[in-house]
């Protein structure tokens, strides 16, 4: 019998250690920052908000929860051909040269320490390891708890903490090793994933579902326009979101959105770019953290009635840990316990709006959409 849940992990992502305002960090995109910043590091050393503790204390969590059924898996580091199926060669020649260096990349604070592309191709090759995990049967689902993470990188460049974007590899690795005709790649982060969202903008054989917080937010991409191209065209939904949005915003984006157009799209894999960042902590939407458990649940049933329950979840952003766990913690036991019973949602009302007039928006672009 198969486990009912794949829980894949390496300790070597934890050796991607992204330097903050140390003194001697001195590069040209860390006295930019430094000078951004001001005020706030003038008294104390700003530290970098991806640090290891994110992954550390999920996987304390994981381990603690852990009553003997899930499937623990060690994944190989992702081969330099697996991630060409979603970067180019400019990209990997880029971060072969980052071996061993400690650096800010980037004026949004991306950087890299000695062991932080190694790390990279390990949560790659995690995300991909789930993937095999559900379609060779060892496991009816897969998380994979990864750091750094990856749906801000694109094709050709590193942004936003990310240095490869994991869950774009694993749906190409599903396709070319397993076979998978169709992939559904929802992305409940709180920041849009503009990476995966340009990767597989001309792409119809890719689903991509954003629910994130509306621009200015960073990146400030995702807008409702956007909505892919060519014969693309309608297979890139995003649904921006304003501030405060709770709990009953994204259930409905969920069932008047992804649910009607994932029974058209008919997928072979459901992947979630699972960040844990939209709780009122994180100062961008006001999720509960019980919302996670709710937004896996109807997951698991879609997944259940269109591609036989294969579902691969991997982490992405989130930076305040006690949250973090508690969401983690709702999702791991959903995963081991398909329908049971679900925690109370708050009951805001708050994104409502925004989210019924992204359906009619919708429905008028995408013919996954219309009736």
């Amino acid at each position: 019998m198969n486990a009912p849940v794949a829980i894949v992990y390496h300790d070597e992502m934890l050796q991607h250690q992204p330097p903050g305002l140390e003194p001697e960090m001195r590069d040209y995109h860390a006295r930019q920052l430094r000078a951004r910043l001001g005020e706030l590091v003038a008294s104390q050393i700003w530290r970098h908000p991806e640090r290891p503790e994110r992954l550390s204390s999920l996987v304390e969590l994981a381990r603690e929860v852990d009553d003997g059924r899930p499937l623990w898996l060690l994944p190989e580091r992702a081969d330099e051909a697996t991630v060409r199926r979603v970067h180019t060669g400019g990209h990997m020649e880029r971060l072969d040269k980052l071996r061993g260096r400690k650096r800010m990349l980037s004026i949004d604070s991306t950087a890299v320490s000695p062991g932080s592309v190694d790390a990279a191709f390990r949560a790659a090759g995690a995300v991909c390891t789930a993937v095999d995990a559900v379609f060779d049967g060892r496991a009816a689902t897969a998380f994979a708890l990864v750091r750094p993470p990856g749906h801000h990188a694109n094709a050709a460049h590193y942004q936003g903490f990310c240095l490869i974007n994991n869950v774009a590899v694993a749906a190409r690795h599903a396709m070319a090793v397993h076979g998978a005709e169709r992939v559904l790649i929802v992305d409940w982060d709180v920041h849009h994933g503009n990476g995966t969202a340009s990767i597989f903008a001309d792409d119809p054989d890719v689903l991509f579902f954003d629910i994130h917080r509306a621009s200015p937010c960073y990146p400030g991409s995702g807008a409702l326009e956007d909505v892919g191209r060519g014969r693309a065209r309608g297979t890139t939904l995003n649904v921006p979101l304003p501030a405060e949005t709770g709990d009953l915003a994204v259930l409905e984006a969920f069932e008047r959105i992804l649910v009607p157009a994932a029974r058209r799209f008919r997928p072979d894999l459901i992947m979630v770019s699972a960040g844990f960042d939209g709780t009122s902590e994180h100062l961008a939407c006001k999720f509960s953290r019980a919302l996670y458990a709710h937004l896996t649940d109807r997951l698991q049933k879609l997944t259940d009635e269109l591609c036989n329950g294969r579902l691969v979840l991997a982490l992405e952003g989130g930076y305040h840990l006690e949250p973090m766990r508690e969401a983690l913690a709702h999702c791991l036991r959903m995963l081991r316990d398909p329908g049971c019973e679900l925690p109370p949602l708050q009951r805001s009302r708050i994104g409502l709006p925004a989210v019924r007039e992204a359906a009619d928006f919708l429905a008028r672009q995408s013919s996954l959409l219309r009736d």
